[in-house]
C-alpha cells in the first residue's frame, strides 16, 4: 500500500511534453531554442521545417527493417523491435548532440504526424528536465498549411520587380540591395539555380519542390509587408522547380524597374558568373542540346563551333541576340503589364560599386523606408534653415 501511494503521489509531479497546435508555432516558431526533426534522413532531406536539426530516432535501414517486420511477423515483433532501437538511438543523443544543453532549453520536436516518434523523445527529454513541446499533427500538419500561408503573405507584401535581360546583373543586384538593407526575395538563391537552360549550379542541386516551398515561406514570413520587396523578373519556373501561382501573380502584379546593359558587357558578366561552362564543354553542349527544338541543328552547331575555338565572348553573344533577349522581350511583355511604365536604370554590370550605386537608387526611387527618412532629414534642415 505504501509503495502504491508513493507511486500515485509522484504521478501529478511527472514532467511531460506540452503539445503545440500548429497555429501557435507558425504564428511564433523562434519561441523554441532548437526544433528537432526526429523523422529518418531521407524523410527530413527531402523537406523540413526550417531550422530544424536532423535527430532521427529511426534511420531509413532501421525504419525499412520495422515496416518488414511488421508485414512478415507481427505489430507486437515490430514495436518491440523499434523500442530497442530508438531507446538506443535517444541515449547516442543524448550523450552526444544534447550532451552540452542548459537546464531551461526549450526544444519543440515533431515527426511525419507527431505520434510516437516524437512523442518517445520529447517525453525522455521533459522527462530530463527540459521544458518540451510537440507539434500537434507533426510534419504533416505543417506542409498541409504552406500553399494557404505562402498566398497569405504574398498578397500581404508589396513587390518591386528588377526586369533586365539575361546578364543585366538582376541577380548580383539583389545581393548590393540586400547588403544595403534592401528587403529582398531571391528566387534563384532558394532555387538553387540561375533561371536558364544554362541554370545549373556546379556542386548545389535543387531542393525538391517542398522544401522550395517552406524556404519562400520562411523568407516571406520574417519580410515586413510595410515595406517594399525587391524581386527578380522570373518564369514560373527556376529549374525544375515551379514558383506557387499566387506569389507569381503577385510579382506579375508589381510595379517594375528596368535594368539596363549593353550587349558586349553582359557577355563579360555572364563569362565570369559562368565560367565554370569554358572549362567543361561536355556539360555545355548536354544544355545546349536541349535548344534543338527551338533552334534547330544548324544553329546549335554553330554556337558549337565558336566555343570549340575558344571564341567565347561571341559565343555569349550570339547566345544572347539568337535566344536569350529574343525570349526574354516577349515573356516580359506578355508577363509583366507594367514594364512599359518602368524606370530605366543604366548600369555597368561588371562593375560592383556600380551595382552598389544602382542599389541605393533603387531604394531612393521604391523603398518607403529611405525615402521617410529622407524627407525626415530634409524636414531637419528646414527647421535648422528657419
Amino acid at each position: 500500500m505504501g509503495r502504491a501511494r508513493m507511486v500515485r503521489s509522484a504521478s501529478p509531479g511527472m514532467k511531460e511534453p506540452q503539445r503545440v497546435d500548429i497555429d501557435t508555432f507558425l504564428a511564433a516558431p523562434e519561441r523554441f531554442d532548437a526544433i528537432l526533426d526526429v523523422r529518418s534522413p531521407s524523410e527530413f532531406a527531402e523537406d523540413h521545417v526550417p531550422g530544424a536539426s536532423s535527430c532521427p530516432v529511426l534511420d531509413d535501414a532501421q525504419r525499412a527493417e520495422i515496416g518488414t517486420l511488421h508485414a512478415r511477423e507481427s505489430a507486437f515483433a515490430a514495436a518491440r523491435r523499434g523500442a530497442a532501437l530508438v531507446s538506443r538511438n535517444i541515449a547516442q543523443l543524448l550523450e552526444t548532440r544534447l550532451a552540452d544543453r542548459p537546464r531551461h532549453w526549450r526544444p519543440l520536436v515533431y515527426c511525419w504526424r507527431g505520434g510516437q516518434r516524437s512523442g518517445a523523445l520529447a517525453t525522455v527529454l521533459a522527462r530530463v528536465g527540459w521544458p518540451t513541446s510537440v507539434l500537434d499533427g507533426g510534419y504533416r500538419a505543417y506542409r498541409r498549411r504552406i500553399p494557404g500561408e505562402l498566398e497569405r503573405l504574398a498578397q500581404a507584401q508589396a513587390f518591386v520587380v528588377l526586369a533586365g535581360r539575361t546578364g543585366s546583373a538582376k541577380s548580383r543586384l539583389l545581393e548590393a540591395l540586400e547588403a544595403d538593407g534592401a528587403q529582398v526575395l531571391d528566387l534563384e538563391r532558394l532555387a538553387a539555380h540561375r533561371g536558364s537552360v544554362l541554370g545549373d549550379l556546379p556542386g548545389d542541386p535543387q531542393p525538391s519542390q517542398k522544401m522550395f516551398e517552406s524556404r519562400l515561406w520562411d523568407r516571406l514570413r520574417r519580410a515586413d509587408p510595410s515595406r517594399v520587396m525587391f524581386v527578380e523578373s522570373e518564369s514560373k519556373r527556376v529549374g525544375r522547380l515551379h514558383v506557387p501561382d499566387a506569389l507569381m501573380r503577385r510579382i506579375r502584379a508589381a510595379p517594375c524597374a528596368r535594368i539596363e546593359a549593353g550587349v558586349s558587357e553582359r557577355a563579360a558578366f555572364l563569362l565570369a558568373e559562368y565560367s565554370h561552362f569554358t572549362v567543361d564543354r561536355v556539360a555545355l553542349f548536354r544544355q545546349l542540346d536541349c535548344l534543338v527544338p527551338l533552334h534547330g541543328r544548324e544553329r546549335i552547331a554553330e554556337w558549337k563551333a565558336l566555343a570549340e575555338r575558344g571564341h567565347w565572348q561571341r559565343f555569349v553573344e550570339r547566345l544572347l541576340a539568337d535566344h536569350y533577349d529574343p525570349a526574354y522581350d516577349r515573356a516580359i511583355r506578355r508577363n509583366f503589364g507594367a514594364i512599359d511604365a518602368a524606370p530605366a536604370f543604366g548600369l555597368d554590370v561588371t562593375d560592383a560599386r556600380a551595382r552598389e550605386a544602382t542599389a541605393r537608387a533603387l531604394r531612393a526611387r521604391h523603398d518607403v523606408t529611405v525615402r521617410t527618412a529622407a524627407g525626415a532629414r530634409k524636414g531637419e534642415a528646414s527647421a535648422s534653415v528657419r
